[in-house]
């Protein structure tokens, strides 16, 4: 047995698809009902007839008709001048038939002379309504569209009954009705400083459509606040929506099924048209009835009244229009389906009125169920828009995100950087939270991994930031936030993800004073916009650029002249053209990290000014150019580490300005004793090579500070090393020492000392005059701390700074 709880969802289930049926599907389920209630009156009157035709015996019969005494007189007048024409007499049968005989002939006349029209006409009306009926709501359940359509019909209402889409209504409205004063505005301004200008009322924004605000309440976009909960909702309306336009703008079965059950309406309707008013007139009220049954009643003619005659023919006209009313309605709705692309649905008008201009147009099933809904009601179509919009999807984002990145958990995110400043790093983040823009105290933001970060104006609150790094990520900067970083940003990073231009705002920081750019910044991408661009940065002095390049981007040797320190990691490609080097004669700074660089460039030795120098996983196997140097009088630091360099020339004796030097991870063996000519050196680096002993002139280095050798095959120390009074780090680890001079306790400002990996069997007791020494940054085996006399151990052990 159905329940009542049963009966109401079935009720609920068909009219969920109200949305989905247009005024004419709305017609013809009225005109439906109507026929139905047709045929059913119809079957009513037949079934509750007890004699439906009423016969009685016909006694004379006149040329082959039941003739009656009028017939017979008219007929003798005719003929009285024919004396030869007899004229038929009246039987004299018996005619009083009982009640049986004439059920029987009632019931033979109704079989075999009542036509079949006459007979089934309340059938024919109840299967006609039943394949209309059929018609219409075949779409709704055909397997193919069935649980698309349940699916629409769901994802539709919540879009409509969702506080998100009231929301963004009401920012809508609340920025429409701003932007007129806004606009009075600034004529007042301008036509007050003297300059003329007009604002075309065509380009302003339209108010939105009425039937668009019935379910909105207009207030202002602050007020209306989503709570976590609502936001999750909002958010996973967008998943489904995403989902099945995906699954549903690439088919048009909907479209095809609905088109072939209104072709099969109008087919319908015009077979109906057809037979059915010709088929009318069969319905007689007397009707004679003439069967061979003379021997059980006497009678072979009979005169039979049919009851229901006319009634039939007023429900048959009047079923006829209806039929006509039904047939002109499928018919305009096939013209409406054919008239126009059906299969594409624009939003153009909704993008021109409202705050959601990246509203995407539709096609296929999708646009033909949005058209289907606008013939009910534009607003439910004006409401699932807000979900097609990326922008309503971001604001959204934006909202769950501040909810969930409160300022409290974003101060726990602060910390000091390397360089000391405090710094805020958001990894892959759906966007850039408002409350950032609180932390006032913070001097560097890192962004990676995230995706759209738009910088409003409330940046401007970030007093003390200088830094910014972008790590693939796209940035998107408003002009009062551009304001703010031209005037305060310093320093920027950007790491691209893919290949692409660089962002133009980079070109407005004018006070920029250091620019890293890491990803794919080919030459050729850097369009004649950019190149003019690039000259506006004047007081930009660091350029950084990790990219593959073939040459030295034109831009940076002709519109930086002024540039201090470039630094280029080529990522492992040949770096051809360096020629353009020379016009950037105030260069102090020079990296060529990973150009696959065989020989020191020689447009390199026109840089005068040029103090630093850094050559670093090239392919160099030879130096020899390295006498040039002499002409860089400014040069004081060399970095030619992470080649295959073989040997030093012995010109490098004539670098005496030289104070910087790294040669580690090389494949030298020998070191010439003029490079100990270079008595400014306080920083040499020969770890990584194939060193097997140190010359005694190492104590010509009388401003050595650090001194490493790590990974060689040393195996003795020059007592010369230990006259090297200013040593702060020695590193000697992973040698093949066996003893360790007494002499280093001479080193009384060693601060850091690095013996693992030798083969040591015990430390000498001198170490105690290493005073500046920490345990810390005493790098050994922990078995020879045990060597070392006890006050040296207990000084070590209670000296716990680190290093």
């Amino acid at each position: 047995m159905i329940t009542l709880t049963e009966l109401k969802c079935l009720a609920d289930a068909q009219s969920s698809y109200h949305i989905l049926k247009p005024w004419w599907d709305v017609f013809w389920y009225y005109i439906t009902l109507i026929m139905l209630l047709v045929a059913v009156l119809a079957g009513a009157l037949q079934l509750t007839q007890s004699r439906v035709l009423c016969c009685l015996p016909c006694k004379v019969e006149f040329d082959n008709h039941c003739a009656v005494p009028w017939d017979l007189l008219k007929a003798s007048v005719n003929t009285s001048s024919n004396s030869g024409t007899l004229l038929p007499l009246p039987l004299r049968i018996q005619n009083d038939l009982h009640r049986q005989q004439y059920s029987y002939i009632d019931a033979v006349c109704y079989e075999k002379q009542l036509h079949w029209f006459a007979k089934f006409f309340p059938y024919l009306v109840l299967l006609h309504t039943l394949i209309f009926a059929a018609c219409s709501n075949f779409w709704l359940h055909y397997p193919s569209t069935s649980s698309r359509l349940e699916h629409f019909v769901a994802i539709l209402h919540k879009c409509f009954d969702s506080p998100w889409t009231t929301r963004a209504l009401s920012e809508t409205v609340a920025e429409q009705s701003v932007r007129p004063l806004k606009v009075s505005k600034s004529k007042t301004l301008l036509s007050s400083s003297g300059c003329s200008a007009e604002v075309d009322s065509s380009k302003q924004s339209l108010p939105y459509p009425q039937s668009g605000l019935e379910s909105a309440s207009i207030e202002s976009p602050t007020s209306s606040v989503l709570d976590k909960k609502e936001g999750e909702q909002a958010k996973a309306i967008f998943e489904k929506v995403k989902r099945f336009r995906l699954h549903v703008e690439q088919k048009d079965i909907i479209y095809r099924v609905y088109l072939k059950q209104i072709i099969v309406k109008v087919i319908l309707f015009v077979l109906i048209i057809t037979y059915v008013p010709y088929f009318l007139t069969y319905i007689t009220l007397e009707i004679d009835c003439s069967i061979d049954v003379q021997a059980f009643t006497g009678y072979k003619r009979y005169q039979c009244v049919y009851s229901l005659a006319e009634i039939f023919k007023v429900l048959a006209s009047f079923y006829v229009i209806l039929v006509i009313l039904y047939g002109l309605t499928s018919s305009y709705s096939l013209w409406w389906m054919l008239r126009s692309s059906l299969k594409q649905y624009s939003f153009e008008a909704l993008r021109e009125k409202s705050n959601y201009s990246d509203i995407p147009d539709v096609k296929n099933d999708f646009a033909f169920i949005l058209h289907l809904a606008d013939q009910y009601d534009p607003l439910y179509s004006k409401r699932f828009s807000i979900f097609l919009s990326e922008v309503s999807e971001n604001k959204l984002k934006q909202i769950n995100l501040n909810n969930e990145w409160t300022v409290e958990k974003l101060k726990s995110k602060l910390v000091k950087n390397s360089q000391d400043k405090i710094e805020l790093h958001l990894f892959m983040l759906s966007g850039l939270p408002d409350n950032v823009f609180e932390l006032t105290e913070m001097e560097v933001l890192s962004l990676e991994l995230i995706p759209e970060v738009k910088l409003p104006s409330a940046v401007s609150q970030l007093v003390n930031l200088k830094e910014l790094h972008i790590y693939h990520s796209s940035l998107v900067v408003d002009h009062p936030a551009l304001a703010f970083l031209e005037e305060n940003l310093k320093i920027l990073r950007l790491k691209f993800t893919e290949m692409g231009k660089i962002p133009r705002w980079v070109f407005h920081l004018k006070n920029l004073k250091e620019l890293y750019l890491s990803g794919c910044v080919l030459p050729e991408q850097l369009s004649t916009m950019q190149l003019e661009g690039f000259q506006d940065l004047k007081n930009l002095r660091t350029l950084y650029l990790k990219s593959s390049l073939s040459r030295i981007p034109q831009v940076v040797t002709d519109l930086l002249p002024s540039l201090q320190k470039l630094s280029l990691d080529n990522e492992g490609s040949k770096l051809v053209v360096l020629n353009n080097l020379k016009k950037m004669v105030n260069l102090k700074s020079l990296e060529l990290i990973s150009c696959d660089l065989e020989r020191i460039p020689h447009s390199i030795f026109s840089l005068n000014n040029l103090h630093e120098l850094d050559l670093k996983e090239n392919n160099l196997k030879t130096v020899e150019e390295i006498i040039s140097f002499q002409h860089l009088q400014n040069l004081s630091c060399l970095k030619l580490w992470h080649n295959n360099i073989a040997y030093i020339p012995a010109q490098i004796g004539a670098l005496s300005n030289l104070e910087q030097l790294s040669l580690d991870h090389n494949n030298i063996e020998n070191l010439p004793l003029q490079l100990f000519l270079c008595t400014k050196l306080y920083y040499l680096d020969l770890s990584y090579n194939h060193l097997t002993f140190i010359p005694e002139e190492i104590q010509y280095l009388s401003n050595l500070q650090y001194f490493a050798v790590t990974n060689n095959n040393i195996e003795t120390l020059p007592d010369g090393l230990f006259q090297c009074k200013k040593l702060q780090c020695l590193f000697l680890g992973r040698n093949s020492l066996t003893d360790l001079s007494p002499h280093v306790g001479e080193l009384s400002n060693l601060t850091h000392l690095e013996l693992i990996g030798n083969y040591l069997e015990m430390l000498p007791p001198e170490l105690e005059g290493c005073q500046a020494l920490k345990r810390s940054c005493l790098i050994v085996e922990d078995s020879l701390l045990n060597t070392l006399p006890l006050p040296v151990t207990e000084r070590l052990q209670t000296c716990l700074d680190k290093c």
